[in-house]
């Protein structure tokens, strides 16, 4: 049982993982290479999508990751995984006090209403979620490295 929560746990997150690496380095180099007011209309719909569902997706991967660490405890591996979740959390912390409060002001922008600093508020998300991208990635291989 130990070893399908370990899976289903990996899975569930490192898709997450996925999701947050594409936004990054697929995603958004997409939308700002549009023409005109379409980069921004679409990072306004990605932030309200991807705003309603990363919540639970964060704290889903958190609770499943602090069961595999109690249910794991005296087994092999489980400073990985206590250490994984910790970043995991540090991701969160980061999201809420950092990248949240950008995000919930840009999903709300049109061409109209939009900020003049609106580019440097999006570059700064941007910065903040380089480094949140690369936390997701070493906690991601702290947990696929407890799995071995």
């Amino acid at each position: 049982m130990l070893n399908a929560l370990e899976v289903f746990a990996t899975v569930v997150f490192g898709v997450m993982v996925g999701v947050e690496f594409s936004v990054a380095f697929v995603m958004n180099p997409i939308l700002n290479a549009l023409p005109e007011d379409s980069g921004q209309l679409g990072h306004a719909h990605g932030g309200r999508m991807l705003g309603a569902v990363m919540p639970f997706w964060y704290i889903g991967s958190l609770v499943l990751v602090g069961i595999w660490a109690i249910a794991g405890w005296h087994h092999h591996g489980t400073g990985l995984v206590v250490t994984a979740g910790a970043l995991l959390l540090v991701s969160v912390i980061m999201s809420l006090l950092l990248l949240v409060p950008i995000n919930n002001r840009n999903k709300t922008w049109t061409p109209e209403n939009r900020p003049a600093d609106w580019k440097e508020q999006m570059n700064r998300w941007n910065r903040f979620h380089y480094v949140r991208v690369a936390i997701l990635i070493a906690a991601f291989a702290l947990l696929v490295a407890a799995l071995v």
